[in-house]
Formats: structure tokens, C-alpha cells, sequence
């Protein structure tokens, strides 16, 4: 790195939107997780609140993929930013990124996104849960609470199949090894099948063991990630023990589970009959500036279901107003937006919004 990389006058600040970085870096984490670290071209600094993530552009077998991964890296190093990925069997992006993504390689992301993060939820106590993979966000809280110097109360319980999957292992042994109000707790479901030593605890999380690595973790604020069976059992042991679930906070982006996409099919279904009856009179216009092209479309039908009517492709990867990937300029109208996260009010306040969950309101013109 030269210093002309750090001159300030041609350094940028990161903004939610699309961005070119490359592949600078890849780390061997366990045996089937690895962390890809990026940098831009031109220097930039990469800060972003802890917890949040970012969406993959990729071209996968001729096919254009979004795939959202949190960073799991801490904005105290600004120039430079992680995500970690699990190989999972099957899984068609995160082999991909194993098998393919090599240093020097470039690629879009877009972001940063999300409401699970430490700036916007601060405490003086904090208790983090995490099983497996789902370590990532809360690794870039934790990173940052040491980086820089947080006066905070921090307990941090990650499970984990074996001591051999212990994403992060030497790190966490590091931080918490330099703080006292840090504590470090891991719970390994089995012993490792290469005869590694375990004296920690073993099997599944369970209210007592809770209970006795951190009494207090009533009186906390909670930010929980891992496998959906994981973060459901959570929420129930809280619920069961009276926790006030409004300091509860969980990542929540990923794959849609299958009943609420049979859900939502069910209900798409449902409304393509009752647009059938609805007059020509009660549907609004939205109009894309950008193409020309306009739709009338009945009331409740989102922005980006209008451009799919007309063959207008709108990037989109969670289509439930998660990733931020669906974001357009609205140039005029009013849209009713039901997001979750995936937006920030600055964007908000520019006249941006995401399309995959903006229905009109009247008629609109997108510019798109």
C-alpha cells in the first residue's frame, strides 16, 4: 500500500448502493468456512454499522444471482471489509464462493443494510447468542466493542457442532482474554472426531446452562443469529422465563421459509382472480421514467410486480424489503413501503425506495 492510497482528498466514504470492490483476501476459518475480505479500487472507507450485511451480485452458470451475507469484519477498519461464508451441501452460492472466488477477483455488492446492529440498539449490558455460522454479525459487534474500547458489559455464548467448528476460535479466546467485563462461553453439541480435547460445556444450550454461565441475562440486551431452529428455541427460553422480548433482537435475512412461500403463492393466487373483477377506473398508473413503459395495476400490488408486468427486470434478492437490492429512485406520488431494514432513512429522505414492498398509493413515476 503506498501513500497515495490514503490521501484523503480522493478517499470516499460507503453509501447504500451498487459497488465494485475485489476479492483481497481469503481465510480459512474451520474446515468448511472461509472469510473473503475486499477492498475497492479507488480507496474507501467501509464503515457500516456492526450486524449489518451486504447482497452479492454474482453470475453463476450464465445466471444472474443476489445472495446476502453479513459483514462479519468491524468498521474500526475502514478500509476493507469481510464476509464469512459455510460451504453448505447443496448450497448453490456458498460453493460457488469456495470453490470459485480467488483473490483479485471482482465482483457488485450492494449495501450496507439491516436493522440487527449494536449503534442502533446501545446498552450498558449485552448478551450475544450465536450458533454456528450465525457468529458473523455478532463477531463484527464484538470486534468492535474491543476496537474501540466500549464501555460495555459484554457476554457472548456461541454453539457449536465440535471444537473443530468453533468459527473465530483463537480470536475469541483473544478479545475476551483481554477485558474482564468480557465473557466468553462455548457450548460444543459433540467432541471432535480428530480426538480434540473439550473440557467446556457439551450438547445443546438449555435454560440452566444459561442461567449458570451468565445469571443476569435477564437484565441484558440480546442479539441472537444462528439456524432458525436455533434462534426459535432461544426466544422460547426467554418467553418461558418472562424476558421483556422488546431487548431481544435477531438477524432475521435468509432463505424464505417454506410455509410462508406457500403462503405467499396461496395469496398471489388470491389476488390475480380478484384483479380480474377490479375496474380499469380503480387501478393506478406507474409509470418508469427511465424506459418509457407504464402499467395500470390494482390496488395492493408492489412497484416491482408492475415492472415485472412489463418485462422491466428490478434487481431483487429477499423480496421482503431485507437486502436493499430492489432500491429505486421514486420521482413522484406516494408509495406505502413495509420494510424490514433494508432502507436507510437517508435514502428514505432522497426519495428512494424498494420496490419489492412499496405498493402506490396513487399513480406513481419510478425512475427506472
Amino acid at each position: 500500500m503506498t501513500m497515495n492510497f490514503l490521501n484523503p482528498v480522493t478517499t470516499q466514504t460507503w453509501t447504500n448502493g451498487r459497488h465494485l470492490v475485489r476479492c483481497v483476501k481469503v481465510i480459512q476459518e474451520t474446515w468448511d468456512v472461509r472469510t473473503f475480505c475486499f477492498m475497492a479500487e479507488q480507496p474507501v472507507l467501509f464503515f457500516f454499522k456492526p450486524g449489518q450485511f451486504v447482497t452479492l451480485e454474482l453470475e453463476i452458470d450464465g445466471e444472474s444471482i443476489m445472495r446476502s451475507y453479513t459483514i462479519s469484519s468491524s468498521p474500526s477498519v475502514p478500509y476493507s471489509f469481510s464476509i464469512t461464508v459455510k460451504r453448505i451441501p447443496g448450497g448453490k452460492v456458498s460453493n460457488w464462493l469456495h470453490d470459485n472466488l480467488s483473490i483479485n477477483d471482482e465482483l457488485a455488492v450492494h449495501g450496507p443494510v439491516g436493522n440487527f446492529n449494536a449503534i442502533d440498539h446501545p446498552a450498558d449490558k449485552v448478551l450475544m447468542l450465536s450458533g454456528g455460522v450465525g457468529i458473523t454479525p455478532l463477531m463484527s459487534m464484538a470486534r468492535w466493542f474491543f476496537d474501540t474500547n466500549a464501555m460495555v458489559n459484554l457476554e457472548f455464548v456461541h454453539s457449536a457442532r465440535t471444537p473443530g467448528d468453533i468459527i473465530y476460535h483463537r480470536e475469541l479466546e483473544h478479545i475476551f482474554s483481554r477485558i474482564p467485563e468480557f465473557k466468553l462461553h462455548l457450548v460444543c453439541e459433540r467432541s471432535d472426531e480428530l480426538g480434540l480435547p473439550w473440557a467446556g460445556f457439551r450438547g445443546f444450550l438449555t435454560p440452566a446452562m444459561l442461567a449458570l454461565m451468565v445469571p443476569d441475562f435477564l437484565e441484558r440486551e440480546i442479539f441472537c443469529c444462528g439456524p432458525t431452529p436455533y434462534m426459535k428455541a432461544i426466544k422460547q427460553l426467554l418467553r418461558d422465563n418472562d424476558f421483556d422480548m422488546s431487548r431481544y433482537h435477531e438477524e432475521s435475512f435468509g432463505a424464505t421459509p417454506l410455509d410462508v412461500r406457500e403462503e405467499v403463492m396461496e395469496l398471489a393466487e388470491q389476488a390475480e382472480h380478484a384483479a380480474d373483477a377490479i375496474e380499469a377506473a380503480d387501478k393506478v398508473l406507474v409509470e418508469f421514467r427511465a424506459t418509457g413503459k407504464s402499467v395500470r395495476i390494482p390496488p395492493g400490488e408492489t412497484v416491482h410486480s408492475a415492472a415485472a408486468r412489463l418485462g422491466l427486470h428490478i434487481p431483487k434478492a429477499c423480496g421482503m424489503g431485507i437486502c436493499g437490492t430492489c432500491r429505486v429512485p421514486l420521482a413522484s406520488g406516494e408509495v406505502a413501503m413495509e420494510h424490514n431494514g433494508g432502507i436507510t432513512d437517508e435514502d428514505v429522505a432522497e426519495g428512494y425506495i424498494l420496490s419489492c414492498c412499496s405498493t402506490p398509493k396513487g399513480n406513481v413515476v419510478v425512475d427506472f
